[in-house]
């Protein structure tokens, strides 16, 4: 069988549960954006993320289906399960003072990418919500994620020898 349908051609595309809507709907640009963040994870290549991965999918279909109860996936003990992930992780780096930079070795500066990823994602999944179009726990769950992938990115780069690199305001406005 093949994975084109044809059904898309007009420019809708469907919904979960049933429905079309256009493909540039604000629900589709969270779904995608919410993909493309999943893709940026597998990129960073740590095999450790693929739980992670999994949930953005139940994510995605709960953004996919009209808001209500039965379709929520995504629920309270997934963002306390990040946020353990991210107080385990941060018990090993050291308090920030200042703004970071970015960076660091290949594996740190792949897990800055994805964060960026997930912060566009967080910011469509915002507009969604404002609109009534998804339970508060999902733009939750993606704040957390953010964080996650910042105090990973932050360990990794201890892990390999490389401190934090400071941000450093320019003094003169030239």
């Amino acid at each position: 069988m093949p994975i084109y349908t044809r059904t898309g051609d007009d420019g809708t595309t469907g919904l979960a549960g049933g429905g079309r809507i256009e493909k540039d709907n604000i629900r589709m640009h969270a779904v995608g954006d919410v993909d493309e963040f999943n893709a940026s994870l597998g990129m960073v290549g740590d095999e450790n993320l693929q739980p992670l991965q999994a949930l953005l999918f139940e994510l995605g279909a709960d953004l996919a289906s009209p808001e209500t109860n039965e379709t929520r996936r995504i629920n309270q003990s997934d963002i306390d399960h990040i946020e353990q992930w991210i107080d385990t992780t941060e018990s090993s780096n050291e308090q920030l003072t200042t703004f970071i930079l970015p960076g660091g070795c290949d594996f740190a500066s792949r897990m800055h990418f994805a964060r960026t990823v997930c912060r566009r994602a967080e910011r469509s999944v915002t507009s969604l919500h404002r609109e009534g179009g998804c339970s508060s726990e999902s733009l939750i769950f993606l704040n957390r994620i953010s964080d996650l992938l910042f105090a990973m990115a932050r360990s990794i780069n201890k892990m390999a020898g490389i401190g934090d690199i400071p941000w450093h305001p320019r003094t003169d406005k030239d």
